[in-house]
């Protein structure tokens, strides 16, 4: 990101407090999973009245950053409608924060354990525009197709600044997706990960994991099932979109 000529600035929510760019002893701290929880934007008044240290979510480090004057925001995959979601409900707190804060998260797309068609549905009912880093494709995080496509296909970084620029000047409220597909040699088998999904959702059912601890056990069970391939994408595909919500947060701050 520095290399890009931006300024990183990790957040996360340490001993009550709101940090927004973290030192390296916060660093490892958020590193270590005893005592850190996972942070939606429901837990936050619990852990800053309590004390608490946590890692935050896509709608929490949206919240932070919108507090803290920062528009520009990179993660790996947002969360959003799981796969069943019309029995159990099971929907991200993300794609309301997406709606309502003036955030633009850079990422690979919504994360293939997720049903991604209705995620798109209800990003284009709540308003948000889905737009693509040079694809037209919705990316589905380990794969750079999921077989829906975006609202517009943006060129180039100044392109998409100008967007999300606008949309705020003129305005209108809430965030933007920007979708930045993984590189392509770090691309995993479309299909091949559907079978691993699907069986890691059955192992997710049999255990009877459900809410927010959903997501990082089917990540952990997709990453041994995959013998670590999916780890080693998914760190591939963090750097990818921090370098491209570099490059626009650059062409965002010469705007007039």
């Amino acid at each position: 990101m520095r290399g890009e000529g931006a300024i990183p600035a990790t957040t996360a929510i340490i001993g009550g407090k709101l940090k927004v760019g973290l030192n390296a002893e916060e660093l490892e701290i958020m590193c270590k999973a005893n005592g850190v929880g996972k942070v939606s934007r429901r837990d936050v008044a619990v852990y800053l009245a309590t004390g608490k240290t946590g890692a935050t979510t896509v709608a929490t480090t949206m919240l932070i950053a919108s507090l803290a004057g920062i528009r520009i925001f990179a993660t790996g995959g947002i969360g959003g409608v799981h796969r069943g979601a019309t029995e159990t409900m099971d929907i991200s707190a993300d794609l309301q924060e997406l709606a309502h804060t003036p955030v633009a998260v850079i990422c690979a797309g919504a994360k293939s354990i997720l049903d991604i068609g209705l995620t798109l549905e209800y990003l284009e009912t709540m308003g948000v525009p889905v737009v693509g880093v040079d694809t037209d494709d919705f990316p589905a995080f380990y794969c750079r197709k999921s077989g829906f496509r975006v609202d517009y296909n943006a060129k180039d970084a100044n392109e998409i600044a100008r967007i999300i620029k606008t949309k705020w000047d003129v305005g209108l409220e809430g965030g933007a997706l920007i979708a930045n597909p993984i590189p392509k040699e770090y691309e995993l088998d479309f299909d091949e990960m559907e079978t691993v999904i699907n069986r890691a959702l059955s192992m997710a059912k049999e255990q009877g994991i459900h809410g927010k601890d959903t997501t990082p056990f089917l990540l952990a069970h997709i990453k041994d099932l995959t013998g670590g391939e999916s780890l080693a994408s998914n760190l591939q595909l963090a750097y990818n979109n921090a370098r491209v919500a570099s490059r626009i947060a650059v062409e965002y701050c010469k705007l007039p």
